[in-house]
């Protein structure tokens, strides 16, 4: 049985203008432990009628309220203290985070500190933006005006949900909207934590309102409020084009982060045991079930089956247990549907390619959300578990032979969000890397991330980039002024001869 973190709620509430409330239908539905799957919570299930509240809070907070109004150096300082109070409940946060999702401990401490430094990040970023002036001497000045836009709505995935809410929050908030948001059902313990959290920290009655619910009711009444001018989406590519129909019709700024079936490309050159430890920690860290995860990993044949057969090794060695022990490596699945899906692609993988590692259940976890770490081997490129995002412990390996092969494998997916390229030839890193079609590609490294870079895909994998000043571009509208230093020789239309 795993230890139960103190004080959990038995029952969570919508958060509306600052005040906590159950759901205008007094509807609830269940949150389990992923780990027992026993049901520990039930949280108020929102549908439109909330999100129109929770919208009208957030539009008079607003247009009436200080925030959006505030001095940059102003909005700073409440951000610093929302990343210091962030902080001070790192131990807490990273109890809540893997009792709610199954993330092993280690993993998920680390996660409340990244949360507080997206605050700082951006509360740095907005007392340094700079925008653009432009001069002709004598004649004219234009320069750019940037105002925030309005109501944000934050729609956010279930993996690592608090970083993750935060990566939205910060700079939505930062640039003086007001946010809704809207966490994933199967995740919304640890996104109750924000109310108090933001109270704490001083930011203003309406700025920050929270909706739970399904996906289909909550999340499609704020994607298709009217009074929303603003969706940003972390999920799965189906849903993403859903998201992008509902909110065409109102021409809405969309960011939509997507899914992703990233190649980690292993060149017989490379540092062997370097791209050992990374192609092992990007798939099987975090449970498998990450967005950026190297699901897909390309062997060139001269090292292929010494690679394999040493990556099988290191995957029957993880360690599978329970979140809350410091020695787990691979925790439990998100929720019992979830699992049910990864455990039918292993079976799917099993006609597909050879199995050297899992398969299945762990040895010694016969009920929960267990998965043994899975490597297949021998993949053919057409393969279900070659192209399809899979989200868990699962990873499909498979030979090339030349640059041009590698490239054609790699690319050969409707994803097309990260990559991880390994060699010690630096033409060949860049030109490979710069052929790649996804959005982000790592050389000889491990997935690590810069906040003042782009995030995001192409193809199937989104739309749109934030991180750094493109997250400040998306959350604020440039207005450019015009000022005339001389006449403004307009022609004289209707003045006659």
């Amino acid at each position: 049985m795993t230890n139960r973190p103190a004080d959990l709620p038995k029952h969570i509430q919508l958060y509306i203008d600052g005040e906590f409330v159950d759901a205008a239908s007094g509807k609830t539905f269940d949150v389990i432990n992923p780990a027992t799957n026993e049901t520990y919570m039930t949280a108020a299930s929102g549908d439109k009628e909330d999100v129109d509240r929770a919208v009208a809070a957030a539009k008079h907070a607003f247009d009436e309220g200080p925030w959006s109004k505030m001095l940059n150096r102003e909005r700073s300082r409440i951000l610093h203290k929302i990343a210091d109070v962030v902080e001070s409940r790192d131990e807490e946060l990273a109890l809540i985070e893997s009792w709610d999702s199954g993330l092993p401990i280690t993993q998920a401490k680390g996660q409340a500190r990244r949360a507080a430094e997206n605050f700082r990040f951006f509360a740095d970023l907005i007392v340094a933006q700079h925008d653009n002036a432009f001069r002709v001497p004598g004649r004219q000045i234009n320069y750019v005006n940037r105002k925030p836009i309005g109501v944000a709505g934050l729609i956010t995935p279930w993996n690592v949900p608090f970083m993750q809410e935060s990566w939205k929050l910060a700079p939505a908030i930062a640039t003086g909207n007001s946010v809704v948001l809207k966490p994933a059902s199967y995740t919304p313990l640890s996104a109750a934590l924000w109310p108090e959290i933001f109270e704490e920290a001083g930011l203003p009655k309406g700025v920050f309102n929270l909706i739970l619910g399904g996906g289909g009711t909550a999340g499609d009444a704020l994607v298709k409020h009217p009074d929303v001018p603003l969706i940003s989406f972390t999920g799965d590519s189906s849903t993403g084009a859903q998201i992008s129909t509902n909110a065409a019709p109102l021409l809405k700024g969309l960011s939509l982060e997507l899914g992703g079936k990233s190649p980690s490309v292993v060149f017989a050159d490379a540092d062997l045991e370097e791209a050992l430890d990374a192609t092992v920690f990007s798939v099987f860290s975090l449970n498998g079930e990450r967005c950026t995860a190297g699901s897909r990993v390309l062997v060139q044949r001269d090292i292929y089956d010494d690679f394999i057969e040493r990556f099988a090794e290191r995957a029957k060695n993880i360690v599978v247990g329970v979140p809350e022990d410091p020695k787990t490596e691979v925790g439990a699945l998100v929720h019992p549907s979830h699992f049910d899906k990864v455990m039918e692609y292993i079976e799917i993988g099993k006609g597909e390619g050879r199995l050297l590692a899992g398969g299945g259940r762990p040895e010694g976890f016969p009920e929960g959300t267990y998965v043994a770490p899975t490597v297949f081997v021998d993949v053919k490129p057409d393969a279900r578990i070659f192209q399809e995002e899979i989200f868990g412990p699962v990873v499909a390996i498979t030979p090339f032979d030349t640059d041009e092969e590698a490239l054609e494998l790699a690319n050969n997916t409707k994803y097309g969000l990260a990559a991880y390229v390994w060699t010690s030839n630096l033409k060949r890193a860049h030109n490979f890397a710069h052929a790649i079609e996804s959005g982000m590609v790592w050389l000889n490294s491990n997935n690590v991330r810069d906040l003042r870079t782009p995030f995001g895909g192409v193809k199937a994998s989104g739309l749109g980039r934030e991180g750094g000043y493109r997250s400040v571009d998306f959350y604020t509208t440039q207005q450019n002024i015009q000022v005339t230093l001389n006449e403004a020789h307009s022609p004289r239309f209707g003045a006659g001869k």
